[in-house]
């Protein structure tokens, strides 16, 4: 789900990416990598599902994974306050300490963030800092699959999400569920995902009385077809039949909670009403994109950033109210394919750079402080004029599964990966 508004490479950066980025990461890519991995995948219209039957088991938690496509800024998200190198290379951007909110010792969060401030104070929403990649680079399509890959050093061409729907998933059609307009790269691999534009677009034929008896008919018209043919298209029928049932049931939000009319507050409403619904959905992916800010990133009082980061923060709020005793069971995440650099340019804007920040909402996330080696921004403790990556976020995402989703190894989730646990969650 990418914010209609812009392109997730903004022109003004003269990348050549955005064109590529859709394309790339449409539903026609993901039907041939499952078909290079040996599965299915069956799609049409914005209706994608691809098929296996495997995995252990799901023990309730649900992990949504965030992607702020385009370069996420940490640092004017979770600024270094006590870093006077911060300050120095930012002279027309740099958010004032006095504005920051749950200033600690060293961070602050930016103003437009104060919906999250109950949840900071209560230990439910909390930061990873000079978060990176082992592999970086600057080009956002590279990047993005990289992250989503998870596998650098190898020949893996599957996606981690996929291989931890392939480990620990039930079979079901909504172990793993993307909610937007294109298939994650994350979801490709023979494990069993769904992807679907909303709940309530998710059908061949449309709302109406007659949804059952096309079901009914496209099912005969599969029975006896050869086994590539009738398992992915029964599988569809049946993912479209259990988000009917759904959707039908769904209410309003709960507790009071109000989404911004966006496509992003839309997404994680439909992500509430997935999660509330008891299905056994272990993975959500959301993409929101819009961060590509090589120009007019704005001030703290107003602006570009200021925008993306108020409809951030409320949406991410309304979903924490919304989702009432299943926000106990539910870990969300953000990435970014990597951050910014730590000077302005003369646009007032910032290049693409490398180390990030990555935010973390839930009832087990260790909240309210900043997590990972802070590596300082004086000159000399830069990369090539980036925030130095301290911490894999295969780090953040490994302890999130193995202590809240019931994982054991992660060998064949991150191969090659042998990170440790920062303690950004409670065990379950």
């Amino acid at each position: 789900m990418t914010n209609p508004g812009k392109n997730p490479t903004d022109p003004r950066c003269g990348c050549d990416e955005g064109s590529k980025l859709l394309s790339r990461r449409s539903v026609l890519r993901a039907a041939l990598a499952a078909a290079a991995a040996g599965t299915t995948a069956y799609a049409v219209g914005d209706v994608s599902t691809q098929v296996s039957f495997a995995g252990t088991g799901w023990n309730g938690e649900t992990l949504v994974v965030l992607s702020l496509h385009g370069g996420f800024d940490g640092l004017s998200a979770v600024v270094p306050a006590a870093d006077g190198a911060y300050y120095a290379a930012r002279p027309n951007i740099a958010v004032p300490r006095s504005t920051l909110l749950g200033l600690d010792q060293t961070f602050g969060l930016h103003p437009a963030m104060a919906p999250l401030v109950p949840l900071w104070r209560n230990g439910t929403f909390g930061v990873v800092h000079a978060v990176g990649q082992a592999d970086p680079t600057r080009s956002h399509f590279a990047a993005m699959e990289r992250m989503e890959l998870a596998a650098p050093g190898t020949s893996v061409r599957t996606g981690w999400i996929d291989r931890t729907i392939g480990s620990l998933g039930t079979g079901s059609v909504l172990n793993g569920v993307g909610i937007g307009t294109s298939q994650p790269m994350a979801f490709s691999g023979p494990a069993t995902e769904t992807t679907m534009s909303s709940l309530e677009g998710f059908s061949i034929i449309g709302p109406g009385d007659d949804r059952a008896k096309w079901h009914s008919v496209l099912r005969r018209m599969h029975t006896g077809a050869r086994p590539e043919v009738a398992q992915p298209a029964g599988t569809l029928l049946t993912a479209m039949e259990d988000v009917a049932r759904l959707s039908g049931t769904a209410t309003g939000p709960a507790g009071g909670a109000v989404y911004p009319a966006t496509d992003l507050g839309r997404a994680l409403r439909q992500a509430a009403v997935l999660k509330k619904s008891g299905a056994p959905v272990q993975v959500i992916a959301l993409d929101y994109g819009d961060w590509d800010m090589h120009a007019g990133l704005g001030r703290a009082e107003g602006g570009w950033m200021r925008d993306k980061l108020t409809e951030l923060s409320s949406a991410l709020a309304a979903f924490a109210t919304d989702l009432g005793s299943s926000f106990a069971s539910t870990t969300l995440v953000t990435l970014s394919e990597f951050g910014r650099r730590v000077a302005e340019n003369a646009s007032g804007g910032l290049d693409h750079g490398h180390g990030n920040a990555v935010l973390l909402l839930g009832g087990g996330v260790v909240g309210g402080r900043v997590h990972g080696a802070w590596p300082g921004l004086a000159p000399e403790r830069l990369v090539d004029g980036d925030l130095a990556g301290t911490t894999d976020y295969r780090s953040i995402i490994g302890e999130v599964l193995q202590k809240r989703c019931g994982a054991g190894s992660l060998s064949s989730i991150f191969p090659g990966f042998g990170g440790g646990q920062l303690g950004v969650v409670r065990q379950r």
